[in-house]
């Protein structure tokens, strides 16, 4: 294991993040207060408890979960973009370092950005609403595995994208509408039936609801098969980034 370059990698990330601060952390910070004290506002006025929690204090979970699963793909994804729209993707190709390494270090930094961001934005909430968080291990777990597993998938689109067109594609038009339909801010029980099936379909509702879970022990679906789903799209996104290095996909032609 090459530790000096998984290193070299992951502190060249860490470092843009604090020479770009005011857009790393700061402004996904401002949004997501604002989207609270929208929401809150407006709608919170209307709702008073959800399953038995206020409703402000009911959405804090899921604006954690919108901004950890953005982020998570915004800094993977730019992290491997950017190597390869300079040219210096061929560089790392050719240094003594394996894929797995490569892949420890990019999408090991966007996953610390985005798990030290959500704690950030949770400690912010904290400031409006009373937060209790009856399994703070299975909430740090939900977080982690989510900020991995998107952080992977960014890592996917990146590699994928040939253009900053593309690589704002995917998270605008498919990733942040699954998250505001994927029970961020209401819980699916309260959809029609019909629509309560549909909203089955997202996979942002299995991970919103198992974090949800470990706040408030309140859950859309079952906690074990929110960490299966977790797990299954982490393993999924594990398969293709090893048939990218495989076949060299956009990154040796």
């Amino acid at each position: 294991m090459n530790y000096r370059a998984i290193r070299a990698i992951y502190l060249f990330e860490m470092a843009r993040t604090w020479r770009t601060l005011l857009q790393s952390i700061v402004s996904p910070v401002v949004s997501t207060s604002l989207y609270f004290v929208v929401f809150g506002a407006a709608i919170g006025s209307r709702i008073d408890h959800v399953e038995g929690v206020s409703y402000g204090t009911f959405i804090v979970p899921g604006l954690v979960m919108l901004s950890v699963l953005t982020q998570s793909i915004a800094n993977a994804s730019f992290g491997i973009y950017f190597p390869k729209f300079v040219g210096t993707i061929y560089e790392i190709l050719s240094a003594p370092i394996s894929y797995f390494e490569i892949v420890l270090g990019y999408v090991g930094a966007a996953a610390t950005k985005s798990i030290i961001l959500g704690l950030i934005i949770l400690a912010t909430a904290g400031l409006f609403v009373p937060l209790h968080i009856l399994h703070p291990i299975w909430m740090l777990t939900f977080l982690v595995l989510t900020a991995v597993t998107f952080s992977l998938f960014g890592f996917i689109i990146g590699i994928w994208a040939d253009g900053f067109e593309k690589l704002q594609m995917i998270p605008m038009l498919v990733v942040t509408p699954l998250t505001f339909l994927g029970g961020s801010f209401y819980s699916i029980d309260m959809l029609p039936p019909a629509w309560h099936s549909v909203a089955l379909l997202n996979p942002v509702v299995y991970l919103i609801s198992g974090f949800r879970w470990s706040f408030y022990e309140i859950a859309d679906v079952s906690v074990s098969v929110s960490m299966g789903m977790t797990l299954a799209f982490l393993a999924i996104c594990l398969g293709i980034i090893w048939w990218i290095f495989r076949t060299g996909y956009r990154l040796k032609n």
